[in-house]
């Protein structure tokens, strides 16, 4: 398998006959380059027979302009991988995953675009601050322009978008991925909201990890012609980095497919 750049995406498509198609949209400042930042994440849920679509996209304060079109890109590619014959003839269940403001893309997308289907949605260390919270800065930017009452805030603000899920989200099966070291998580306040509207589809699970867990990168290290106890520290050291990424990789697969055998 490789990446493929189709329609301003990064396309890794399963050599088996897909299962589903995942559309993976990363966290702000990370998410110019998926297929880099988030490899061993999506190629392992690629392995399993799913193919991955990863839209890249700039962070700015419009998050509803993000949305519309990271939409846009990830339709322009399926129209592109069926026009390929990739897709197959059948039904294929579309699922999307986030990660951070990826979380947010997603929660927008199902509550912007009512003819958007999505058969589930993975959010991954969900966060909505406000800006002031979320960028260097910016707090300092508005106390400089108090006089003229400008205020730099996200659109929609934190209010607003919870508003706009409790009303507007139409994706009724749902998985919340919540890490233990995770001080910036906001994902409770996320579950409490969607089981108001779907609470028997709703899951929210608590593991081991801190925000950048998705994000772990292959650690290179190459044992010696005789085994020895600094290749048994790197042996310990590469386990400690997997481990966590592992079992998200684990729970995400488990609950996109409960038949699949473990990773």
């Amino acid at each position: 398998m490789s990446w493929k750049e189709i329609s301003g995406n990064w396309v890794l498509a399963t050599k088996q006959k897909p299962l589903g198609i995942i559309h993976f949209l990363g966290g702000a400042f990370v998410a110019t380059a998926p297929h880099v930042t988030y490899r061993l994440l999506l190629e392992a849920l690629a392995e399993k027979g799913y193919i991955v679509i990863a839209t890249p996209f700039v962070n700015t304060f419009d998050h509803d302009a993000i949305a519309q079109q990271v939409l846009l890109n990830f339709e322009r590619a399926m129209i592109r991988l069926e026009e390929r014959g990739i897709l197959g003839n059948g039904y294929l269940p579309i699922y999307g995953i986030g990660h951070s403001m990826g979380c947010k893309l997603h929660l927008l997308v199902g509550s912007r675009f009512p003819k958007v289907e999505r058969a589930g949605n993975i959010f991954i260390s969900f966060n909505n601050y406000a800006a002031r919270d979320a960028v260097p800065f910016i707090e300092q930017f508005n106390t400089a322009f108090t006089n003229s009452q400008l205020a730099v805030e996200f659109v929609p603000s934190p209010a607003q978008t919870n508003d706009l899920v409790r009303e507007y989200y139409n994706v009724r099966r749902n998985l919340l991925i919540k890490f233990t070291s995770d001080t910036i998580d906001q994902s409770v306040g996320l579950s409490e909201i969607l089981r108001e509207r779907f609470n028997d589809m709703v899951t929210m699970q608590i593991i081991a990890g801190n925000h950048l867990t998705p994000l772990g990168q292959d650690v290179k290290w190459q044992a010696g012609r005789d085994f020895n106890p600094l290749d048994a520290i790197g042996q310990w050291f590469k386990q400690e980095v997997y481990r966590d990424l592992n079992l998200l990789k684990s729970i995400i697969l488990l609950w996109l497919n409960p038949l699949l055998p473990p990773v």
